[in-house]
């Protein structure tokens, strides 16, 4: 993995690792603050800013101990997919099933980006491995610290054990053919409470430091409050089935496993090939129920990355199944494996955020080389851009900059947003304007009128307007333009900024 992300090792920090996690851990690293102060707080646990603050300490603050750190971790979630894989079905699918979520575009992308999302899925996977071996305490452990890396692994125990309430009710079967892993309750089921009471401990101390149990309001409003429409849910929760069984090459994996169900299981010298016991599926599809669910009605921006911790599992399920009847087993889950390493390296013709793919990477290098070009052309000016622009320009640290520059932000780069900045121009000098969203040539429901109503309302979709128009919509002369994989980002020069030059 290591090997893999030589290349990445050195890019300055990205979206949400610019706008939160970073600045939050640097916080923990210069005041020892389990609050950040230079950033809004979000109320997310602190292990992972604690974590790179460490890193930082022993290493020194870079780009390259960051990504390094977190490719630990990286590492980490992968043995345990491999542990959990190995243990409910053998070595075989564990091997099988560990590549696939190691090249999973977005498992590769997460490995080395400073969010708190693979953490807690990689100590959710050590969780299920010592729950699955009836081990509650060491599974209360790892969900325990899961719940530190991010607050809604607590999802998984509180799931499993809901299950095991509900389990032997439902279960009519003989024992030794029973659904429930845990046929019988017993007090051990208690300690799946462990992380709800620890994550309660949290948001407690966090409550009384800023007077706030969620985070600032803004975030409870957009993660929260404005989330619960009912057709917002129930379009939520399709895109959330889509990630976790058919995004980026996903699709092929679910046909597969789905093809194979109606073949017969292959017999070998010792009889048909194992399955994962039923019990023990269940379990896994609860948990994986559980995130599709939730976060349906939780959450403003639909990433993928919040279901990593259900993924996998999808994984391990399907490599399973395959082997089990499937003969040519092993070449199925090469063309799976080539489908991921495509997704990670072409851009695929729906809508997708960046960071799922190596199109995070042309992302940085764009703003980078823009901003770059900004500081030195124009180094006392005000700049007129949104975030997450607006911070790569305003804290050198975040490694796009050698000093802060002045920044008048907005929102995005709709057509709207831009004439309202166009009767402000005074008050800037450049415009950095870039695409703050993906936007394939041609979409599958691109003419659908009511999908795009639905986007703009529940999902706050806009389209940027690009760089040559931007800049007609601000009274302004465009200077400087670069276009890489769909992506791109242009720097317009205002009126007074020419004048100024000219009467020099």
């Amino acid at each position: 993995m290591f090997a893999l992300h030589i290349p990445l090792l050195r890019l300055p920090y990205f979206w949400d690792e610019a706008g939160y996690y970073v600045p939050a851990a640097r916080d923990l690293l210069l005041s020892g603050s389990l609050i950040p102060r230079s950033t809004p707080s979000n109320a997310h646990p602190p292990l992972v800013m604690a974590y790179l603050a460490l890193w930082w300490k022993i290493a020194g603050y870079a780009p390259t101990v960051t990504r390094t750190a977190m490719l630990l971790i990286s590492t980490l979630s992968l043995a345990g997919v491999f542990r959990l894989a190995r243990r409910v079905a053998n070595t075989e699918v564990a091997i099988a099933s560990t590549i696939c979520v190691a090249l999973y575009p977005v498992f590769f992308t997460q490995s080395s980006l400073a969010h708190v999302d693979l953490a807690a899925a990689g100590l959710t996977f050590w969780a299920l491995g010592s729950y699955v071996e009836r081990r509650h305490r060491g599974a209360a452990m790892w969900f325990s610290l899961a719940v530190l890396a991010k607050e809604t692994a607590v999802l998984a125990p509180l799931a499993l054990l809901l299950w095991e309430l509900v389990c032997p009710v439902l279960h009519r079967g003989p024992g030794d053919q029973s659904l429930c892993l845990f046929p019988q309750r017993s007090w051990k089921s208690a300690l799946l409470l462990a992380p709800a009471l620890l994550l309660a401990v949290w948001y407690s101390y966090h409550y009384l430091r800023t007077g706030a149990v969620f985070g600032n309001p803004e975030f409870f409003r957009y993660n929260v409050q404005a989330t619960l429409h009912p057709m917002r849910v129930l379009l939520a929760f399709l895109l959330r089935l889509w990630q976790t069984l058919g995004y980026l090459g996903l699709y092929l994996l679910t046909a597969a496993t789905l093809f194979a169900l109606w073949c017969p299981a292959i017999c070998d010298a010792g009889g048909e090939r194992r399955r994962i016991a039923p019990g023990v599926q269940l379990a896994l599809l609860v948990v994986i129920a559980s995130y599709v669910i939730f976060l349906a009605m939780v959450g403003g921006a639909i990433l993928a990355r919040y279901m990593l911790p259900v993924v996998p599992l999808a994984i391990i399920i399907g490599v399973s199944t395959l082997r089990r009847r499937v003969q040519m087993w092993r070449w199925v889950v090469a063309i799976v494996v080539l489908a991921f390493v495509v997704g990670l390296l072409v851009n695929p013709p729906y809508e997708f955020s960046p960071e799922d793919n190596l199109t995070y990477r042309d992302y940085i290098l764009l703003h980078q080389h823009a901003e770059n070009f900004v500081e030195a052309r124009y180094p006392m000016a005000r700049v007129l851009t949104a975030w997450p622009a607006s911070d790569e320009l305003s804290r050198p640290y975040l490694g796009y900059l050698t000093r802060p520059m002045r920044v008048v932000r907005i929102e995005d780069f709709s057509v709207e947003q831009l004439i309202a900045s166009a009767d402000m121009r005074s008050e800037f000098d450049v415009a950095l304007v870039f695409s703050t969203k993906y936007q394939p040539a041609h979409t599958l429901f691109e003419n659908w009128p009511t999908w795009v109503q639905w986007k703009t309302r529940f999902f706050g979709y806009h389209r940027d307007v690009p760089p040559a128009a931007a800049a007609q919509l601000l009274g302004g002369r465009l200077v400087y333009t670069e276009r890489r994989r769909g992506e791109w980002v242009g720097v317009i020069e205002m009126e007074p900024v020419m004048e100024a030059r000219a009467s020099r």
